[in-house]
C-alpha cells in the first residue's frame, strides 16, 4: 500500500494510491479513517508524504560509505537531526544557497513512523513503522567540515527531499538503492550493506527520544556521494518503493 499526501481542490489530503488511482481518506493514515472518493494518480500533485515533528538521521551507516569517508565502523549509531522545514516533496526544488560552494546528494532509505515509539527493542520496531520512502540527505560539505557538527550543513530549507509516497508493504533489509544525476548513476548499493538495520536504528533512537507518528528516521547513505549544481535533476530510486525526483536550483 502506498500512502500519499496530495494537494487536491485547494486542500491537502491523505490518500492510498495504486498504479493509477488515489483513494482519498478522511483522516491521517495514523488514525481511523474512511474512504472519501477517487483521484487519478497522474492528476494528483504529490506532496511530501509526511509532516514529521523531527527527522532523525544516521551518519556513517553503510560500510562502503565509511570506507570512502575514511571512518572506522561505528560501534553504535551516530545520529543527528534535520529540521522539519528542510522537507520538500517529489517534484519539488532543492534550493542551493548562493554562498554554498559544494552541496552534495546523499540518497537514503527513510523510515516513517506510524505509532508513538519509546524504548523499543529491535524486534518491536517494525510494529511501530508505517512504511518506507526515498529521501535525499542534502549536505553542504564545506559547512560540515567547517563546523565540525552537522546541523547547519544539513538543515537548510529543501535539504530533505522525501517521497514520492510511503510504501507499507516492503521489507527494508535488502533493497537496491541508487541515486542518479541527470540519468547517470552515481550511487548503487543494497540496504543489506547497512551497519545497523532500520529496525536497530528505530530502536536506538526510541531509547534516546520518543518518536511520534509521522516522524522520519533516515538510515544513512551508501558510497558514491557527490556534488549537485543548479540545473541538475536528482533521482533517488529504491527497489520496491519508487523514485524521488527533484530539480536543483
Amino acid at each position: 500500500m502506498r500512502v500519499v499526501r496530495i494537494f487536491h481542490e485547494e486542500d491537502v489530503r491523505y490518500g492510498l494510491a495504486d498504479e493509477s488511482m488515489v483513494t482519498l481518506i478522511s483522516d491521517e493514515p495514523f488514525a481511523a479513517w474512511e474512504p472519501e472518493g477517487l483521484v487519478p494518480l497522474p492528476q494528483a500533485q504529490l506532496l511530501a508524504p509526511s509532516i514529521p515533528t523531527k527527522i532523525v538521521c544516521a551518519g556513517i551507516n553503510y560500510r562502503g560509505h565509511a570506507e570512502e569517508m575514511g571512518h572506522d565502523i561505528p560501534e553504535e549509531p551516530v545520529i543527528f537531526l534535520k529540521p522539519p522545514t528542510s522537507v520538500v516533496g517529489h517534484g519539488g526544488e532543492i534550493r542551493i544557497p548562493a554562498d554554498q560552494e559544494c552541496v552534495d546528494f546523499e540518497g537514503e532509505l527513510a523510515v516513517v513512523l506510524g505509532r508513538r515509539a519509546h524504548n523499543l527493542s529491535p524486534e518491536e520496531a517494525h510494529t511501530h513503522i508505517l512504511g518506507y520512502a526515498c529521501a535525499n540527505d542534502v549536505t553542504s560539505r564545506v559547512l560540515q567540515q567547517r563546523d565540525g557538527q552537522w546541523a547547519r550543513a544539513k538543515g537548510f530549507d529543501t535539504f530533505c527531499p522525501l517521497g514520492p509516497w510511503v510504501e507499507t508493504d516492503v521489507d527494508p533489509r535488502d533493497l537496491e538503492i541508487a541515486t542518479y544525476i541527470n540519468g547517470e548513476v552515481r550511487q548503487m548499493a543494497r540496504t543489506s550493506d547497512m551497519i545497523f538495520s532500520p529496525f536497530e536504528l528505530v530502536s536506538f533512537v526510541s531509547r534516546v527520544m520518543t518518536l511520534l507518528p509521522g516522524d522520519v528516521v533516515l538510515t544513512g547513505t551508501p558510497s558514491g556521494i557527490g556534488p549537485m549544481v543548479a540545473g541538475d535533476v536528482v533521482e533517488v530510486r529504491i527497489e520496491g518503493i519508487g523514485s524521488l525526483v527533484n530539480r536543483v536550483v
